[in-house]
């Protein structure tokens, strides 16, 4: 049962930190923009939030690649946001890509299919 929990945690939570991304994106409908407009707007809002999925996507069958493209979003966001921001608003943003990599490489070492095919490259 551990195994099961551990394998699907960080799945589970990077899909909710896609859906959490994904909520800053509403607010493209208060701008007045128009339907071009906001379309347009609430593409470029939700890009964050299509590289999050995409690293779960990876992540649900390559865990260690997901958990790199993980820590990879972590740092681009730190990158991007310098000292534009409070240090708690970049760790609220960035901790939470780097807390769910850490869990899929725990998850890649713990899990028993990871480690048959460790055992396979020997």
């Amino acid at each position: 049962m551990s195994q099961t929990i551990v394998r699907w945690v960080p799945r589970v939570l990077g899909l909710a930190f896609a859906a959490f991304l994904a909520l800053f994106a509403l607010d493209v409908f208060d701008e007045g923009l128009g339907i071009g407009g906001t379309i347009v707007a609430l593409a470029m809002h939700l890009i964050p939030t299509w590289l999050v999925l995409a690293a779960v996507a990876v992540a649900w069958k390559h865990e260690v690649a997901g958990a790199a493209a993980f820590f990879l979003l972590g740092a681009a966001y730190v990158a991007m946001a310098g000292s534009r921001f409070p240090v708690s608003t970049i760790l609220l943003i960035a901790g939470p890509p780097v807390v769910i990599g850490v869990l899929f490489i725990l998850a890649s070492r713990l899990t028993p299919r990871q480690a048959e095919l460790r055992k396979m490259t020997r």
